[in-house]
């Protein structure tokens, strides 16, 4: 069966595969190929990860201590991989509340969708708001300091061309 790239488009959200990963090596150790197989297997064939998303994947999960390398190749998720994978569960289990509790009122599921995506958006909206509001407001305060260092290194480098100019030597160093 030949797979297409328009066929796997679009199926699986962005980031998805990581919290799959985690996952998997959560019931028990896996090789990046097992885990491809796995995603085949269980998916019917409808996604199948390439080894190009996989094995990157599973090298930033390493150096994050998010998963181990056992010695016979498999992947050993750490508790530091638990703890994410926890808290992944834990929002996948308060969307779904809500996605139940706005279907319950009788909205269709592209309704229901569209709301939590725009509370998502809105939320993200909000912290990164917060963010760059954080970062200009320090950043006023690093051109200030800049400011402050550059005009004493300019004034200082007036009075030495002043002295300079009218034959006076310069101060030496304490």
């Amino acid at each position: 069966m030949v797979r297409t790239l328009a066929k796997t488009m679009g199926k699986i959200p962005r980031g998805f595969t990581r919290f799959y990963v985690l996952h998997l090596l959560k019931e028990k150790p896996m090789r990046g190929n097992e885990i491809i197989e796995k995603a085949d297997k269980q998916s019917e064939g409808a996604w199948r990860p390439s080894p190009g998303l996989i094995y990157p994947l599973l090298g930033r999960l390493v150096r994050g201590g998010l998963i181990e390398e056992a010695e016979d190749g498999r992947f050993v998720i750490t508790p530091k991989g638990e703890a994410a994978l926890q808290h992944y569960t834990v929002i996948q289990e308060q969307l779904e509340k809500q996605f139940r509790v706005v279907r319950r009122l009788g909205l269709s599921m592209l309704t229901a969708g569209k709301f939590l995506a725009e509370e998502g958006l809105d939320r993200i909206t909000a912290v990164t708001s917060k963010v760059h509001e954080m970062m200009a407001k320090s950043s006023k305060d690093l051109q200030k300091r800049f400011y402050a260092r550059y005009r004493a290194f300019l004034e200082s480098e007036l009075k030495r061309l002043e002295k300079e100019q009218l034959g006076e030597p310069d101060e030496e160093p304490e």
